[in-house]
């Protein structure tokens, strides 16, 4: 009988990963160990090492580039909809 596609949790991704990162075990063992692939251990453990440092970042920051990104689709939105108004009004010339 086949499986089906198991989805795992972000705290199992999570606590998987840890174990990884923490090397008392190898890849193979961990994955045994939790009835994972150790290609998808490799995989969690490169996503945490690489996601890491944006916990330490400024969320002010964050919150600001994020303000500014919004203030900027707003500007291209209503840019775009002086253009289609404008050729809305072309078209019934």
């Amino acid at each position: 009988m086949k499986k089906g596609r198991r989805n795992h949790g972000a705290s199992f991704k999570a606590k998987v990963a840890l174990e990884a990162v923490r090397g008392e075990k190898s890849l193979a063992e961990i994955a045994s160990q939790y009835q994972v692939h150790p290609g998808q251990v490799r995989k969690w453990r490169k996503q945490l090492l690489e996601e890491l440092p944006e916990i330490f970042t400024d969320k002010r920051r964050r919150a600001r580039e994020s303000e500014q990104h919004e203030a900027r689709l707003y500007e291209e939105i209503g840019r775009l909809k002086v253009e289609l108004d404008w050729l809305q009004k072309k078209l019934e010339s």
